[in-house]
């Protein structure tokens, strides 16, 4: 007889927590245990491991703040991590069970941040379908901007006169594994002007990732006779590659300097990948969108593609047992 079952990550369960993210049909380097343990000074970790008798079937990336658990609030996507052999009656088990678990716990609410299907090895919205059953109460949409990789191009007129400007003035790409230049010059003090903002990362905790993660976590920097003029930080999957930070500095419009990088970071850096995420481009819990960003985007070829949040009350785990008939 089948039984389930779910327990609280804890640190011996490191190797198989990562075992378990290497094979899974809908997981990134984002869910490793060293990616999220970065910042784990800013969050109380309330990650989850779902077992179908002794084998671990599913993980939920998570963290918790008083009686409320959210799909990771660290990482860009969450959700339930599935198996690429998992069938909809045994994820039906194990989301019941995991929110019978969390309201036993007197944890009233789950936040789900569902991982665009872009990032998923295969068909993975079980989830998706599973807060409408349980009645979620669907609390924001990110319209991120995603190029196809797959279909031809479609830059604008004026993003190739901005390239070829780059080219004729001779700009340089290079790639870098110190971060500081970008970090200190650009980026930093971009954020502080325009939005009275900082990184997300700090330089020190961008180096400590991008050198436990090299293959995932890339930099490239533009320079004009050795100047530094531009630059982007990617974070890359199996199958996107996503800018996590672009800055350029007051020259750029005049120089072309992030169109002619991100032709070679499309075209060259991308290639044999499927997507190209700018991500979103908006304010306000997505209810605004800031044109000017989003025209850009577009303009390089990316078109809109959905990512919902989901509020779930733990309680209305008793709406999954009538969902099989």
């Amino acid at each position: 007889m089948k039984h389930f079952s779910i327990k609280r990550y804890e640190a011996n369960d490191y190797e198989q927590w990562n075992a378990f993210v290497s094979q899974a049909k809908n997981a990134t380097f984002l869910f490793h245990r060293d990616f999220m343990e970065y910042h784990q000074d800013r969050f109380e970790d309330f990650s989850l491991m779902a077992f179908e008798n002794e084998k671990l079937i599913a993980i939920l990336p998570a963290n918790k703040v008083q009686n409320t658990v959210y799909s990771h609030q660290g990482l860009t996507y969450g959700g339930l991590v599935l198996l690429p052999k998992a069938k909809m009656n045994q994820v039906i088990e194990v989301f019941k069970t995991l929110l019978k678990f969390l309201n036993d716990a007197s944890i009233s609410t789950l936040f789900l941040k569902q991982i665009p299907s872009i990032y998923c090895d295969t068909f993975s919205d079980e989830m998706d379908y599973l807060s409408y059953v349980c009645q979620a109460k669907l609390q924001m949409k990110h319209a991120i901007s995603v190029v196809n990789l797959n279909h031809p191009l479609q830059i604008s007129k004026s993003r190739r006169e901005c390239v070829n400007r780059g080219k004729k003035l001779q700009l340089i790409i290079k790639e870098e594994t110190d971060f500081s230049a970008f970090w200190n010059e650009l980026l930093i003090p971009n954020l502080k002007d325009k939005y009275q903002s900082k990184p997300v990362h700090t330089l020190e905790e961008i180096t400590f990732l991008r050198n436990k993660f090299p293959e995932n976590i890339r930099h490239f920097n533009v320079y004009q006779n050795e100047k530094l003029v531009c630059g982007t930080t990617l974070f890359i999957t199996k199958t996107v590659v996503k800018p996590q930070y672009i800055s350029g500095n007051e020259n750029n419009n005049s120089l072309g300097s992030i169109d002619f990088l991100y032709d070679y970071l499309i075209k060259e850096i991308a290639y044999g990948k499927a997507f190209f995420d700018f991500g979103p481009s908006h304010e306000n819990l997505g209810l605004q969108i800031i044109e000017n960003i989003n025209f850009w985007k577009e303009s390089i070829g990316a078109r809109t593609l959905v990512q919902n949040f989901y509020e779930i009350n733990t309680s209305n785990s008793t709406l999954l047992k009538t969902i099989l008939i």
